[in-house]
């Protein structure tokens, strides 16, 4: 269940940055259940609506701590071209139900 609701708290802030900081048109989210890890991808075509850092806002930063905390690996770039990727990978463990 702890993996589970912190995958859904990474798609639900990748897809709140969308909506807040991007010109994005489309947005994908990808979810890959492995018998030891969750793999989650969230990916969107736009451009940032700024160019500078955001001011005040720490949902990176959160999603990474949270990661983190789990024992995960996270990764958030913007892709050339335009578009930005959020890459999460969650370990499972026995205490978590599923493996």
């Amino acid at each position: 269940a702890v993996i589970d609701v912190a995958a859904a708290r990474i798609v639900q802030e990748s897809l709140t940055n969308v909506v807040r900081h991007s010109t994005a048109t489309h947005a994908e989210v990808t979810v890959d259940y492995g018998p030891s890890q969750v793999a989650v991808g969230v990916d969107n075509d736009g451009r940032p609506l700024n160019h500078g850092p955001s001011a005040g806002g720490s949902g990176i930063a959160g999603m990474r701590e949270r990661v983190k905390a789990l024992g995960g690996s996270f990764t958030a770039r913007r892709v050339p071209g335009g578009g930005f990727s959020v890459r999460v990978t969650l370990p499972v463990t026995e205490s978590d139900g599923r493996a």
